[in-house]
């Protein structure tokens, strides 16, 4: 991997990681597309950690609340508030992401990351966001979040592991069709990533330096350069969240619909066009 391509695809994950449109194929389709190979699963993980050191910078304030009421919780039952059970919606909506993410390690690597999977899941994953934003009621601030809402999330969040899908959006559009509104469905999506990106991106930091399988991460990041792709993702990740979170309170998601479905489109016609590779 060169500088200039570290660079820019530590840009794209910043840009990305937190809109509805899917990090993990953008950065994919970049680098097939303009850099001929692919940076590889473990990559994006690592990359992740900047856009996650993003959300506990941006919501650190939260984070330490909702710490210490659960902690409070656990030794004083009267001190059972919001918070605390926002701790465990937090932990359990954790588990599908965790279980899944171990139990198809392998295929995450290699068979999801095709073009062909990623072009076809960005479209109809599009169709779902979209339906979300059409037919959900959108009347129910984060203070009424139950423990239902976090493991219907959660398992929508474990779908992200395919590239195309977005963790965001997976999230998000869950959050939508249980009658949340878009910003509570984001505040959330953001806090729910917090375990589970940083134990990916922590397991996958040695095989992301030296890629146990070439063939799928033929474009390799020395440490220095995954280092500052990812603090470049932490920066640019901050100012992503930052918009978002103003964006949903006054705006539909249709335009990530159209966007995802546009670029679906010009994966799978590049793929039937041109000599781009799906693997």
């Amino acid at each position: 991997m060169t500088w200039f391509q570290a660079l820019v695809l530590g840009l794209v994950q910043g840009l990305t990681e937190f809109l509805p449109i899917s990090s993990s194929a953008h950065l994919r389709i970049v680098s097939g597309v303009f850099f001929g190979g692919d940076a590889g699963a473990s990559f994006t993980a690592v990359t992740q950690l900047g856009t996650e050191a993003a959300v506990l910078v941006y919501f650190w304030r939260d984070i330490v609340r909702i710490i210490s009421a659960w902690f409070r919780g656990l030794r004083d039952s009267s001190a059972r508030g919001f918070d605390y059970r926002m701790g465990w919606y937090v932990i359990i909506g954790t588990i599908p992401v965790g279980v899944l993410g171990l139990a198809f390690k392998d295929q995450i690597r290699s068979g999801a990351r095709n073009l062909v999977v990623i072009g076809v899941t960005l479209i109809v994953f599009a169709l779902v966001l979209a339906a979300a934003e059409k037919y959900g009621r959108q009347r129910r601030p984060i203070e009424e979040l139950t423990l239902t809402d976090g493991v219907v999330m959660g398992l929508a969040q474990a779908l992200a592991l395919i590239p195309g899908v977005s963790r965001s959006g997976g999230t998000i559009s869950a959050g939508l069709f249980l009658g949340l509104t878009r910003e509570a469905a984001a505040r959330y999506s953001f806090l729910l990533a917090i375990p589970a990106v940083l134990a990916s991106g922590l397991f996958s930091l040695p095989d992301a330096i030296h890629p146990a399988d070439l063939a799928t991460a033929n474009l390799q990041a020395s440490g220095l350069q995954l280092l500052v792709a990812t603090v470049l993702a932490l920066v640019v990740g901050y100012a992503s969240i930052a918009w978002l979170l103003r964006y949903v309170v006054s705006h539909t998601i249709y335009v990530f619909v159209y966007y995802r479905i546009v670029l679906g489109v010009i994966v799978l016609v590049l793929l039937a066009t041109t000599g781009l590779t799906a693997t």
